[in-house]
């Protein structure tokens, strides 16, 4: 992900207090969704609370989709695509947003790449100009590309060989958990794979996965959907479409043996745990049970693991928990729930792990009190409606939800399926989904820890 020193449009961060309520307890997001004749999906979501805008392109291709022997191609591609065109030279992108008032901003993903923007209304149409020409075309050099895979080498450096812990609980877990390449490879990319990219697999790339019949715009924000459709087939409208490769058959069952790991970690300070759990599949009956379940044990302070083994028993100095690289909701092929914890020198992966289970346990045999299942419910449609207030979030989550389920209004659909969940789904999934058989371990300790001792033995008396 590209970060920016960038200025916050407060305007833009406030709740849009105008969109309509189907009920007195619901907000209804504006949803309006249209297809372009050259495969384009266009989502509108119009709010007049302040005079701002936020927009998502969503290319249905990230690391699952990457070409064999090019791990990390996406992400380098995501650096790409902000590396100029021959109509808009390298940095035109950054400067029109920025010297707006606005920012910018891309990402990889399992799934998908995105694209996100905000600013005020004012610059929807230069921001709609630069995406629709980089959709058409980049500015493909051997400069820029050496560049560019050496900005992600980098990357991977910084955010994983040369951080504690290297993001283990997302990268290395992935690996060990599941079977088929397309979910198992390091989506970060081995040095070697990013270095033997060529010009031609970056064409071929853009050509492949970045046309309009791959792509989602959303706009969010002061427009109408008139406008917001308007302006699409204006910019985008003569981009034509492009063969997009078929999509390998990526699917996995569900463990059927645990598998655990134990891992050196040279820059750790203190050890640390992974486990990890195959989720239900998008749109399989048990996945906001699911997303219920994972609040309930690892969602914040007062969660059951939190209590049980970080305030409770002291085993562990924290927990958090992980849906791959993105949410309860946005997958479309196998991902894992993963929960994460550093924990106490003189405790034990063992002592962590049965703490867990004793937690799922419980939960399985016994279910959910009412109140304690209505709290987490609503904490899950409080952070659900929070991240919808933003422009630039409520686009792009629309993008993703278009992208991955084949239909944003979506969004109005999870907090019901969030409020009808019940004590008795909750303990079906942990039965169903949190077993042994399902999980996946690493142990990852500080290499001091694994090294064995050099201190002389005791000399026994005569």
């Amino acid at each position: 992900m590209r970060v920016f020193r960038l200025a916050v449009l407060a305007a833009g961060l406030s709740l849009a207090v105008s969109a309509t309520a189907a009920t007195p307890d619901r907000w209804e997001l504006p949803v309006a969704t249209k297809q372009l004749s050259n495969g384009l999906t266009v989502v509108v979501s119009e709010d007049h609370s302040a005079p701002v805008v936020g927009i998502s392109v969503v290319y249905h291709v990230g690391m699952r989709l990457e070409p064999r022997n090019r791990t990390g191609f996406a992400h380098l591609f995501e650096h790409l695509m902000f590396q100029g065109t021959p109509e808009s030279k390298k940095g035109v992108f950054d400067s029109v947003i920025t010297g707006g008032g606005g920012r910018n901003n891309g990402s990889t993903r399992a799934d998908f790449t995105n694209y996100i923007e905000t600013a005020p209304r004012s610059a929807l149409e230069p921001m709609l100009w630069l995406e629709a020409d980089r959709m058409k075309t980049l500015d493909f050099n051997p400069t820029t590309l050496k560049n560019q895979q050496d900005v992600v080498k980098e990357e991977i450096r910084n955010n994983v060989k040369n951080q504690p812990y290297g993001g283990f609980m997302w990268i290395d877990i992935g690996q060990q958990a599941f079977q088929k390449w397309e979910n198992n490879h390091d989506g970060y990319g081995s040095f070697q794979d990013l270095e033997n990219a060529s010009l031609e697999d970056v064409r071929a790339f853009h050509r492949d996965y970045y046309g309009p019949n791959n792509a989602v715009l959303a706009i969010a924000g002061d427009v109408t959907p008139e406008q917001g459709f308007a302006l699409a087939q204006k910019y985008f409208g003569a981009i034509p479409a492009r063969e997009t490769p078929a999509k390998p058959d990526y699917r996995e069952g569900l463990n059927t043996a645990e598998k655990r790991v134990v891992q050196s970690d040279a820059l750790a300070q203190v050890p640390a745990i992974a486990a990890a759990w195959k989720m239900p599949d998008r749109g399989s009956k048990d996945q906001a049970p699911m997303a219920v379940l994972g609040a309930l044990l690892a969602g914040g302070d007062a969660s059951r693991l939190y209590q049980g083994l970080v305030k409770g028993r002291e085993l562990a100095l924290n927990v958090d928990s992980l849906y791959g690289l993105t949410s309860a909701w946005e997958y479309d092929g196998p991902t894992l729930f993963t929960v994460f914890a550093l924990y106490k020198p003189d405790s034990s992966a063992e002592a962590v792990l049965k703490g867990i289970d004793e937690e799922v346990a419980r939960i399985a045999s016994e279910g959910v009190d009412a109140p304690t299942l209505a709290r987490v419910k609503t904490q899950l449609l409080a952070e659900w409606y929070d991240g919808m207030e933003m422009f630039l979030d409520r686009a792009d989550t629309l993008a993703k939800l278009q992208t991955l389920w084949g239909d944003a209004k979506v969004a109005n659909q999870i907090p019901g399926w969030i409020e009808q969940v019940t004590a008795a789904d909750v303990q079906r999934v942990a039965k169903t989904y949190l077993t042994q058989a399902n999980r996946t371990v690493i142990d990852r300790k500080p290499a001091a820890m694994l090294q064995p001792s050099t201190a002389p033995a005791a000399k026994t008396q005569p």
